[in-house]
Order: C-alpha cells, then structure tokens, then sequence
C-alpha cells in the first residue's frame, strides 16, 4: 500500500511540475524564491571527447574576460554592428534588430530561430507569447531570465515569421558565434528545427534530436565542444498543446537541470 502510495505521489509531482511548467491549472498563486547556487565547472577530463573538445575550443578562445569585459565586448557588438546592419534583405523590413539579453556570463543559453512581430517592436528576444512560455519554462527550472541569456540565429524578423534562409543565416552567422565565444555557455538549449540543425550541422528532425545529449560542433575558431540539448521551440508547444509534447518538454528540461546541478522541482 505504501509504495503504491508512493508511486501516485511521484506520478501527482510530475504532472503538477508539467502544469507549472506550461501554465496550467495548478500553477500556485505564488511561487517561492529559489537561490541558485553557484558551482564551479567540473575539471575536463582527458578521457572524456567531449570535455576534450570542449577544452580545445577554450584555449582557441583564449582567456576568459570578466564580466564587465563580456558585457562591454557584447554591446559595443550591438550598438556598432547589428544595428546599423544591412547585410542582407531581412534589414529592409526590419523595425528593430533583436541582439540577444541576458547574462553575460550565463552557465546556459536559448537560441531560437528569429525574431517575430513583438520582438521586432520591442527589438527584445522572446517576448511574445512563446516568449512567456519561455519565461515559464526557465522561472520551472529555478531560474530567472536574467541569469541565461536568450538569442536568436538571426538579429531581424524574417517576413510572416518564416524560418531564416540559407543567405540570411549565413549573414548573421558572425553574430551568434561571437555571443557564444564571450559568453561561454556550459549549455546550449536549442529551440526547434532551425536553431537545432543551425547549430548541431544536422538535417535530422527535431522530433528525433529532442531529448538527446549532442556536442556542437566546432563552428568558428572558439566555438565548440559544447553541450547542446535540442528541445521543440515555445511556439510549436502553443500551437500543439497537448500533454505529450509539454511533458518531453519538461523532461529535457530537466535533463538540463540535473546537468548543472539545479535542485529538481520536488525540492521547492
């Protein structure tokens, strides 16, 4: 009776932290606070491809700036080349560019594919509907917003929030592969299809990437070795919401979370 008891438990926790996660009926009217400790990047080891890889694209990198230094290094990105950018057509329709915010120094990083209407008005990445899904999804993991960062392969919105072209990925290209190289992520979260095949230099689906462990290949000098977990973008979950694709959602979610040592829901 009492691992019967058990088991209902667990099976309750889990569909409530799903709920949490995406809004449903048994998010609590407040949530409390979580302090997210602070750990210190395991040792690589020689053994480990991976940590190997990892550890090469850090020495191409050279020495890590301080905080102040990736922050400065990051705006004056902004502020002097995305801006003004016109390197290909997407600029044209553009009202803002859309760089990417969060923590200069963030353990973990979302990159979605591009910037849709509200993001374009507001030059903000994610803040639409996905983009409150998002918030959800990273406030589930005990974090805030403003300890990753959130950035999108390409800095304009592509017309009727179509996928980004070839050109128009490859004009951005820099772009991202800088913000990546500054910041240092641990973890890359990739939302949906394009970031994913973007990212991972892979044709294979979503639905067959999601939820498995992947290593970025090494895509610019510094750039590589790191650990990519491919997830479905916010606004495909929205546009199919059902209890399947919120629940693998959540599950590669938490495999993130266990990767950097962030408590599991149960613990709150």
């Amino acid at each position: 009776m009492s691992q019967a008891y058990d088991e209902l438990t667990r099976a309750a926790r889990q569909l409530i932290a799903i709920e949490e996660l995406l809004g449903g009926r048994f998010m609590p009217k407040k949530r409390r606070p979580l302090e997210v400790p602070d750990f210190a990047p395991p040792a690589p080891s020689a053994a480990c491809p991976a940590c190997a890889g990892a550890a090469a694209a850090d020495a191409a990198a050279g020495p890590a700036l301080s905080a102040e230094q990736r922050a400065a290094a990051l705006k004056a990105m902004d502020e002097s080349e995305v801006k003004p950018c016109v390197k290909c057509a997407l600029s044209k329709g553009r009202h803002n560019t859309v760089f990417g915010e969060g923590d200069p120094c963030a353990r973990l990083m979302f990159v979605g594919e591009g910037p849709g209407q509200d993001e374009d008005e507001t030059g903000r990445p994610f803040v639409g509907r996905a983009g409150q899904l998002l918030d959800k999804m990273i406030v589930a993991m005990g974090l805030a917003r403003r300890q990753v960062f959130i950035a999108n392969i390409v800095k304009c919105r592509p017309p009727n929030n179509r996928a980004p072209a070839p050109e128009e990925t490859a004009a951005c290209w820099d772009y991202l592969m800088r913000q990546i190289r500054i910041i240092r992520p641990e973890v890359i979260v990739t939302l949906g299809n394009p970031a994913s095949h973007a990212l991972l230099k892979t044709t294979t689906g979503i639905t067959r990437l999601r939820g498995s462990w992947q290593i970025m290949p090494q895509l610019a000098d510094g750039v590589g070795g790191i650990e990519v977990m491919p997830t479905y973008h916010p606004a495909y979950v929205l546009r199919y919401y059902t209890t399947e694709f919120r629940g693998q959602v959540w599950s590669d979610l938490q495999a993130v979370m266990q990767h950097l040592h962030l408590p599991p829901p149960s613990s709150r």
